[in-house]
Parts: structure tokens; sequence; C-alpha cells
């Protein structure tokens, strides 16, 4: 195998594996990359079993083959030299030269027979879908998806796809970990595959997925088969396996009646809450909120620290109201929002209350209140 690529290249495409070979593994191979040169491209794979990249790009290719090496120790080399053409051969054995004008690295490799066996065709019916509108789904939901490995239902956003009006459907992402819930809608126009049931896809998947889209241009294709959500942008392809499990129906959690009802300026909000977030310390992370005669009050007390405290003014001549949340859940929650005016309806009791932006009923977020 001898091939010869544009520095810039082979680096931007060994930066997007290390998310994928750099987890914890029982199995060395997996922390490798393998590298195809064949026609005139060469294609990289990176696996962790679970979620899978094949990526090609462009590259003279001297002699076909292929070769296994560490991502990270490849990564290094690219980082380290300086921009031209990159010669990678690979010798008798499993030696591997790389070099690119005077900088010669000389590397074991290991054969390619031990990488993972990997389907580099995702064989699914994909679609397509606006890159921004799937990074909206997945960056507004993402904060909610549960960490906690005894639930694994939670670990994963469910994804479902609704007829919408005539000649579109609707794209549907929910996150939660029991505390809160986050549901975000795109509408996607034309033909798009039909789920029976939606599906889970883990977080480590979608924190790829989101990766990858930050990082490419143009509308990509999606795609469920076989237990894998697919996902296919211009010479690249992200497998992610789904989680197989049955998602809670978080339709009941969703309140059926409004509560009170108060409309604030997100920036405002953002700044007073982290502003008295940093009083908080690991165990106290509540803010207690009051609302009274136009102005909102925000109190975060830890014993160890101290306390802090903010008001901000808002348009209310309600009754008097004190309620507590997580500050970290209202902070995500909020942040996320892209409009300007939050609209946050206070649940009566230790009932949940719902934030959205004003005007955008394609998001909202789901936050239990402290017990008191």
């Amino acid at each position: 195998m001898e091939f010869n690529i544009q520095r810039s290249i082979l680096l931007t495409g060994i930066r997007k594996t290390l998310g994928i070979t750099e987890k914890k593994t029982t199995m060395p191979i997996l922390n490798n990359v393998l590298i195809k040169a064949h026609d005139t491209a060469i294609t990289i794979i990176a696996t962790d079993i679970e979620i899978t990249l094949v990526a090609n790009y462009n590259a003279e290719i001297l002699s076909e083959g292929e070769v296994t090496l560490s991502a990270r120790k490849l990564y290094e080399m690219m980082r380290e030299i300086p921009e031209g053409i990159v010669h990678i051969k690979k010798g008798h054995g499993n030696l591997l030269t790389i070099s690119c004008e005077k900088a010669v690295y000389r590397i074991n490799s290991m054969p390619a027979d031990d990488f993972p066996s990997v389907a580099e065709d995702g064989g699914a019916s994909c679609f397509k879908v606006n890159r921004e509108e799937l990074l909206n789904l997945i960056s507004r939901s993402f904060f909610a998806v549960s960490t906690d490995d005894t639930r694994p239902n939670l670990t994963g956003a469910f994804f479902e796809v609704d007829q919408g009006d005539v000649g579109n459907v609707i794209l549907r992402m929910v996150g939660t970990d029991g505390h809160r819930l986050a549901i975000v809608e795109s509408t996607v126009e034309g033909e798009f595959f039909t789920l029976d049931k939606g599906v889970i896809v883990p977080r480590k998947g979608l924190l790829e997925i989101k990766r990858l889209l930050e990082e490419i241009e143009g509308d990509v294709l999606v795609g469920v088969h076989l237990g894998m959500f697919v996902v296919k942008g211009q010479d690249i392809l992200l497998k992610v396996n789904l989680i197989d499990a049955e998602f809670p129906d978080y339709r009941r959690v969703i309140p059926q009646e409004r509560g009170i009802v108060i409309k604030f300026r997100k920036d405002e909000v953002v700044h007073a809450l982290k502003r008295v977030n940093v009083i908080s310390s690991e165990g106290y992370g509540g803010v207690i909120i009051s609302l009274k005669d136009n102005l909102m009050s925000l109190t975060s007390t830890d014993p160890d620290v101290g306390d802090a405290s903010d008001e901000i003014n808002i348009a209310y001549d309600g009754v008097a109201l004190t309620v507590g949340y997580n500050i970290e859940y209202l902070l995500n929650a909020i942040d996320v929002i892209a409009e300007r005016e939050v609209i946050f309806e206070i649940g009566d009791g230790s009932k949940p209350s719902v934030i959205k932006g004003e005007g955008n009923d394609r998001y909202l977020c789901i936050v239990m209140p402290l017990k008191t």
C-alpha cells in the first residue's frame, strides 16, 4: 500500500475519528483506524462496535492496500508536521513509513485482518434533512438525556416520525432523565421514511452525530436500518446502534392545564441564574424563585459557602408565589432557546413547569420543581 495525500485532509479525517477511538475498551484494536487505499481515494474507518464512521478522501493512490494503526498517534503526527503532501507507504511486515518534507516516521502498524469487519455501506433507505434542523433537534434535547446507566431506556434521545400536513412529516426528538423532559420538533417537506414506533439513539451516538454535523456543510441523509441510526454526508457515513428498550410515554408528562404564566427576557434571566449559581456546590444546586409585585427574586443558598440573590423586573401582579428548581436544569432549558422572550408556566404546587420560547411551539422543556 502506498499513497500521497494532502496533510490538512488527512488531519481532518483522523480528527473526526477521535471521539470513537479514544474510548475505554478491552479490545486495543478499537483504538486504531483502518485505512484502505483504493482507486483515487482512501477510506478511513473507525468503530467501537456501537458507533462506526466511514469517510472517503481524495488521494493519489500508488498501490492499493490497507493498514490499521493508532488513531491518536497518527493524529499527533499530522498535527505536528508542516503543511504539504504526506507520503504513506507500507513496507515489509507491518512497518509503516509516513513522511512529509524532511519529517519521517516509521511506526509499527497492525494487520488489517485484525480490525472488526464493518459494512461500509449503511444499506438504509435514507432521506434528505437540513443539517441545521437535525443539529437543532439534537442540541435542544441532548441536555435532558439521562447519564444513569441503570435506566438504559433513558440514556438516549427518542426519535420518531409523525405525519404532518399534506406533503410533509414531523421529526421529533425527546430527551428525559426523569426530572426534566425536552421535546423538539422539525418539519421535513417531501418524501421521508416511516417508523412504526420511535427509536432510541444513545447519548454517545448523539454526541458523535452532533460533532459531525458541526464540521460538515450541506444537507445530510438520514435513515434507520437493522437497529442502526444512519447519517450520511458528502463522502462520509456514520452509523449508531440503537438502544433496544421501550421509551416511556412522554406525552403523559406534558401538563394539560397551564400554570401561572410569566414572560421574561432570556438574557436577563440566564445572567441572573449564573450569578446566583456561583454560590452553588455539589449537593446544593437549587434556586428559590419568588414572584411578587412585578418582581422575580432568585435566591441560592449553600450552608458551606453562603448565599446569593438577584432580582429581575417582570410583568406580574398575581398572588405571591415561591418555588424551587435545580439551577442547572433551568439554565439548560433556557439557554437553547433562540427567541428573545421566554414563556415560563409555573405549575401549581409540586406539578411540573413548562419553559419555551415565545411564539415557538416546536420546543418545550418540562422541569420538575424541587421538593420543599
